[in-house]
C-alpha cells in the first residue's frame, strides 16, 4: 500500500502545530487547533486516548490533573464526565470553559483545511488487539470522515504502528523517537513503509536526515521553538518542523527559506 499524504496540496516544508498553538492557547483544545489553522499551520498535531466508555478523546497525559480541573486517570472517566471538565483555565482564566475534545470534533473542525497528525497514546493500547482496539477505532473514524489522505498516525511504539500498517485502508504512519536512528530503526521504518520520522530535534544530525531521505522517509523534528533550533534543523534540509508556536515558525520560514 502506498502510504502517502496529500503532498500536492500541502507543499513542503511543513509547519506542524504541536498540540495546536500550544505556546499561546491551552493544548489539545478546539481553540488551540483553530488558532493554529488561523495562522496557516500545514498540519496540527494532537494526542488521542480513550475514555472508559470507549470514546476517542484528545488528551496528552494519562491523567487529568495537569490540563483540566479534574483528577485521576482519563480512562477511568466517561465521555460525559470528561466533557464537564474545564480544559482551559489551567493555562489562562480567559480560556475557562474549554472542553476536552473528541477526535471526531477535531476532524470536523479541520475539514481538509490542513493535515492532521494523530499520536495514539500508549496507555490506551491493548496488546491483546481486540476488535475495538484504539488503533482500529481511529482508522475506522478517519475512513468514515473520508480523511485518509489528510491524516498521519504517529507513535513512539512499534507495536501500535505494526497494527496500523497491517490494516486495509490505513492512513500514513510515522515513528516518533527520542533516540538517534540506528540500523534497526531504519529497518523498522522500511518494513512498515513509514511516511516520516519524528525525532527530538536535540538528537538530530545531518547524517540522520540523509539516512532517512535516502529511503524516501521524511523528517519532522519536534521541540523546534527557537530561531537557533529552527536554523540548525532547516540547514539539515528537514521536511518541516513540529513547533509549539506555529506563527513564529511560519514567520521565520517566510523570511529565511530563500536565504
Amino acid at each position: 500500500m502506498n502510504r502517502l499524504l496529500n503532498t500536492e496540496k500541502f507543499k513542503l516544508p511543513w509547519i506542524i502545530a504541536h498540540r495546536g498553538f500550544r505556546a499561546k492557547y491551552p493544548e489539545n483544545t478546539l481553540i488551540s487547533f483553530q488558532a493554529a489553522l488561523d495562522v496557516g499551520a500545514t498540519m496540527i498535531e494532537l494526542d488521542v486516548t480513550s475514555s472508559c466508555d470507549g470514546k476517542l478523546v484528545v488528551m496528552h497525559d494519562s491523567t487529568l490533573d495537569r490540563t483540566t480541573n479534574g483528577h485521576g486517570q482519563v480512562n477511568a472517566h466517561s465521555l460525559k464526565e470528561l466533557k464537564q471538565l474545564d480544559a482551559g483555565s489551567w493555562f489562562n482564566p480567559v480560556f475557562a470553559g474549554q472542553q476536552v475534545p473528541e477526535l471526531e470534533e477535531v476532524l470536523e473542525l479541520v475539514n481538509g483545511s490542513a493535515l492532521i497528525n494523530i499520536e495514539i497514546k500508549y496507555q490506551a493500547y491493548n496488546p491483546c488487539h481486540p476488535s475495538d482496539a484504539i488503533e482500529q477505532r481511529v482508522v475506522e473514524l478517519v475512513n468514515r470522515k473520508k480523511a485518509i489522505d489528510m491524516v498521519l498516525i504517529s507513535s513512539f511504539h512499534e507495536n501500535i504502528l505494526e497494527q496500523i500498517a497491517s490494516m486495509e485502508n490505513a492512513p500514513a504512519i510515522a515513528l516518533i523517537s527520542r533516540n538517534r536512528a540506528e540500523d534497526s530503526t531504519l529497518g523498522l521504518c522500511k518494513r512498515l513503509n513509514i511516511f516520516s520520522w519524528h525525532p527530538d530535534q536535540q538528537i538530530l544530525s545531518q547524517e540522520q536526515v540523509l539516512l532517512m531521505h535516502a529511503e524516501g522517509i521524511k523528517v519532522f523534528p519536534f521541540n523546534v521553538d527557537t530561531p537557533q533550533d529552527f536554523k540548525r534543523v532547516f540547514d539539515m534540509n528537514v521536511d518541516g518542523v513540529i513547533s509549539n508556536d506555529p506563527l513564529w515558525a511560519i514567520d521565520w520560514l517566510s523570511h529565511n527559506k530563500a536565504a
